[in-house]
């Protein structure tokens, strides 16, 4: 009996990371292969793509490592690929999922990603990941000019839901607003199909303005804002995993999704850590079953993701907005403070940060990249100052 309850327990944490994970970001994603023209076959196609890479590769990894090994979509690379895609086309920028995806698997292969976090600091990479999200969630409020009682109803639940169930918080915005949306009357129930999604295959298309725009600031954000966090909190945790070797995994396994919409994986954090929580087992050695349940249910979003974007497809656009805008408050927050909590890196990060999230471009590369390039010159030319004072003292 014991031992029964033993294992629902382990189903049911492992299902709460993977609704926590979907209902904080589909809207981005979403939002994303909409801006690049997808239509909701294709759009399910990545939400599949992305919910079988996910599924595999946890239910994989903590398998064989026995250790919580869970898998996310990266949902700041979501973020970005709203702002940095516009102007290019749908196949190119999966031939810059795929560069980016290579590039992972590189790093994991060399080790060249150990490497470079000890010289890169945090605090550039949080820096532009803040200036890429800023809009998002200033967009919130501006879309309070549009619909004012939706907004601020969703508003509402966040701030109490924060302080009384974390977890739970974005599944209480999405009930909340899809309440007040039907109750309304602008969200319309359609009549849904449960059929098994398919997989679109995308021609991918080599450009090199879309690898510097959309590719390089892919690769960047997903390896410094979440596999940094993600091998944080394994270590938090006292779980030893090599993490060369997860980062040429999930490389791998991103290079094969890629070319259906599968933008970026990596390893998860937040969600993670509630596979990781005394909640999901009281012994830590089988704690990773949590994880390998989260990616039974993965396994099954991605199954169904034709039938679930249908459902967001009938939703109202601000909706969609306020709730990808609301799911990023923390992320933008954390990131802020993670950018400026040492005084050493003020400066770079500010530079980042502004550059980032102005909309300066220059030879058809965007701001995030410019941004990262502005806070490494304004490091080096402190390191310089530091040097020619210390020299002529």
């Amino acid at each position: 009996m014991k031992s029964a309850g033993v294992i629902l327990n382990r189903i049911n944490i492992g299902f709460i990371a993977a609704l926590v994970g979907f209902t904080s970001s589909v809207a981005l994603i979403y939002q994303a292969a909409f801006n690049l023209g997808a239509d909701l076959a294709m759009v399910s196609s990545w939400i599949f793509a992305l919910g079988i890479g996910m599924g595999i590769t946890s239910i994989g990894l903590s398998l064989y490592y026995r250790a919580p090994i869970l898998i996310a979509w990266s949902t700041p690379g979501a973020a970005l690929l709203i702002t940095s895609t516009n102007g290019f086309s749908i196949n190119q920028a999966v031939g810059a999922f795929i560069v980016s995806a290579c590039l992972i698997t590189l790093s994991g292969m060399t080790g060249w990603f150990e490497k470079i976090l000890k010289r890169v600091p945090q605090q550039i990479a949080s820096a532009m990941l803040a200036g890429i999200l800023l809009t998002f969630g200033i967009d919130v409020f501006n879309l309070m000019g549009q619909e004012l009682y939706l907004v601020l109803t969703m508003l509402f639940t966040y701030l109490i839901c924060k302080q009384i169930m974390p977890r739970f918080a974005m599944l209480a915005i999405l009930i909340a607003g899809i309440s007040f949306t039907w109750q309304q009357g602008l969200f319309i129930i359609p009549t849904l199909d449960w059929t098994v999604s398919s997989l679109v295959f995308i021609e991918p298309e080599w450009s090199f303005t879309a690898i510097m725009n959309i590719g390089i600031p892919l690769f960047i954000v997903t390896m410094a804002t979440q596999n940094i966090p993600g091998v944080a909190i394994l270590k938090a945790h006292n779980y030893q995993p090599p993490i060369s070797k997860l980062m040429s995994v999930t490389g791998l396994m991103n290079v094969v999704i890629a070319p259906f919409g599968g933008f970026a994986i990596n390893l998860a954090a937040i969600t993670a850590a509630i596979c990781m929580s005394p909640e999901a087992d009281e012994n830590p050695q089988k704690r990773y079953w949590a994880a390998v349940s989260a990616g039974a249910f993965y396994l099954f979003m991605g199954i169904t993701a034709l039938t679930l974007m249908t459902l967001f497809q009938a939703m109202p656009q601000a909706f969609i907005l306020a709730l990808a805008g609301i799911a990023l408050f923390s992320t933008i927050g954390a990131s802020l403070q993670q950018a400026f909590v040492n005084s050493e890196y003020k400066e770079a990060a500010l530079m980042t940060f502004l550059v980032t999230a102005s909309d300066f471009s220059l030879w058809n590369i965007g701001s995030a990249l410019w941004g990262v390039l502005a806070g490494v010159i304004t490091l080096f030319v402190a390191a310089l100052m530091t040097q020619f004072r210390r020299k002529a003292a």
